[in-house]
């Protein structure tokens, strides 16, 4: 395989993901306590230095372009307030946890509400729990302290979908619990549609890259085939 078909191809795959991360951004940029998604990518130059500094033996690697390990930035976002009773944000570490059919979940959007049957439930409809891991029940007046709602310290976050984590909790956190606000989402939907712009132009480098060489390799093909037929 030709090496420049190769870094051009694996340029494309790097900035799909990244136009894949980059639109799910976007479509949380007003979801409450979201976060954004990154994959660092690496050339073999950043590769091999980057092995150099750490003293680590520099093994066998690709060329092209290497995408590194998804992270979260899970960077506490700013505070709105709502004046909503049921709206809780949470300033600093920690995370709610909230109990869902595949087990204790967490998160970090405080946009709650009451079931039918009284109970404090997410968007989702999953139950709110307590610091002690019980659900917890709404008072008729509609309102609720937030002292009731369990505020966790999580190690090892993991995203799970529908903005909510598993990892290893440890008791209680650091953070305080506000009531009647909202922690805002992590997106700056204008940075991100720079970013989306940047990455397609990338994407279509990669694409004329590819139509270049491929001209060149049919041009080479013609002249080999046109010197045999001639001999």
């Amino acid at each position: 395989m030709d090496v420049g078909l190769f870094i051009a191809a694996s340029g494309m795959v790097a900035e799909q993901t990244r136009q894949d991360q980059l639109a799910n951004d976007l479509a949380n940029a007003t979801t409450p306590g979201y976060k954004p998604d990154s994959s660092p990518q690496h050339s073999f130059g950043e590769v091999l230095l980057a092995n150099t500094l750490g003293g680590a033996t520099v093994g066998s690697t690709v060329q092209g372009v290497a995408l590194g390990k998804t992270f979260t930035d899970l960077a506490p976002g700013e505070i709105d307030e709502t004046g909503e009773p049921l709206d809780f944000a949470i300033q600093g570490s920690g995370f709610f946890a909230v109990r869902t059919a595949q087990g204790t979940r967490y998160t970090r959007n405080g946009q709650f509400t009451a079931s039918a049957a009284g109970v404090l439930t997410d968007a989702n409809g999953n139950p709110v729990l307590s610091s002690s891991g019980a659900e917890i029940k709404v008072p008729a007046a509609g309102t609720l302290s937030a002292s009731a709602l369990g505020l966790f310290e999580l190690s090892g976050a993991e995203k799970q979908g529908q903005n909510l984590y598993t990892g290893a909790a440890g008791g209680k956190a650091q953070g305080a619990i506000r009531q009647g606000a909202l922690e805002s989402s992590g997106v700056d939907a204008a940075t991100v549609m720079v970013e989306m712009i940047g990455s397609l132009r990338n994407f279509q480098s990669g694409q004329q890259a590819i139509q270049a060489i491929g001209q060149t390799l049919q041009a080479a093909s013609t002249q080999v085939g046109s010197l045999g037929s001639g001999g």
